[in-house]
């Protein structure tokens, strides 16, 4: 069945500010998600707290808009449950870079096979402008009453760092070439990261549309080779160097595309399979949990087994 972009954008009004890059963002999510002819009922976006957590409600697929910094976790109970589901977080890079780096990159040594799209504008849009993860120490937005006095995390370099095996960067005013690699990850097996530079209209008047149109190029267009030539940890390892060593690219230029690209590692899902063959047959979503009605498990077994470590209370 041909698709149209039209055909998983959901009725939803959406509300984000106008001129906001997150329209730019869903607009080419929407357009990679037709011209990979994904399954609504077999596509799950899942996002956290923030401007970029309302993505679920606006796209025509299963979503799940879950607590902050938690997007992450919630997407790997989905993955693992149902391996057959295609995966997309959403999630700001105060979300997913603030608290819940922690699972950011846990993802990354795990190599499940989902996708992370951080909508990286550097501020807290949802909560008036604070700075994020990823604002540079001394710069001063709107809504800073001094400049910033922390260091910020490079998104590119903390997933080449985590093991992710799929790591971009993007730009949210690009649609065609967001939605090209928004299609390599999704269509790429382990985890993908891309981070999506997308202005704050709003609060952030540093890193704006003029900012970008200034420094962007693409790294395609200077012959950038994102894959080890063989599985290898020398050429694993060079590579990684070189995509770090290009991710730190800022002031001047700032390259846009796919960093790097590793086809060799296991995800986590073939590793569980290895460890317990039944996975791939009957994983947890396949599994029945009730017969006519009634649960198959007796939950009388587990009061048995569990008897010594409850703890009763006498309330006087």
């Amino acid at each position: 069945m041909v698709r149209d972009m039209t055909f998983y954008k959901s009725p939803v009004w959406q509300d984000w500010c106008p001129g906001c890059g997150n329209f730019g963002i869903v607009a080419a999510l929407y357009k990679a998600f037709a011209e990979l002819e994904l399954d609504p009922s077999r596509t799950v976006v899942v996002s956290g707290i923030g401007c970029s957590g309302k993505t679920p409600h606006f796209v025509k697929v299963n979503g799940v808009h879950t607590l902050h910094g938690r997007a992450i976790p919630f997407a790997t109970g989905i993955k693992l449950a149902n391996p057959e589901l295609e995966v997309v977080v959403h999630g700001g890079d105060g979300d997913l870079l603030g608290i819940g780096a922690g699972h950011f990159v846990a993802l990354g040594r795990r190599n499940i096979d989902m996708v992370v799209v951080m909508h990286d504008n550097k501020v807290y849009g949802l909560t008036k402008g604070q700075a994020s993860p990823t604002l540079p120490k001394g710069v001063k937005t709107k809504s800073l009453a001094k400049p910033n006095i922390q260091d910020a995390v490079n998104p590119v370099a903390l997933a080449l760092a985590s093991g992710y095996t799929f790591v971009a960067r993007a730009y949210a005013f690009e649609s065609e070439h967001l939605k090209e690699i928004l299609k390599k990850a999704i269509t790429h097996k382990g985890s993908a990261f891309v981070d999506v530079l997308q202005p704050c209209v709003t609060y952030n008047d540093v890193h704006t549309v003029e900012y970008y149109r200034k420094r962007l190029y693409k790294l395609e267009d200077v012959g950038w080779d994102p894959v080890p030539r063989e599985a290898s940890e020398e050429a694993v390892t060079s590579k990684v160097l070189k995509a770090f060593e290009k991710s730190m690219e800022w002031d001047t230029r700032i390259p846009i595309g796919v960093f790097y690209v590793n086809p060799y590692v296991p995800t986590y899902e073939e590793r569980i399979a290895e460890a317990n063959p039944a996975y791939k047959v009957s994983y947890p979503a396949k599994q029945s949990i009730d017969k006519e009605g009634k649960p198959v498990i007796d939950l009388n077994t587990f009061k048995k087994l569990f008897q010594d470590y409850i703890v009763r209370t006498r309330i006087t």
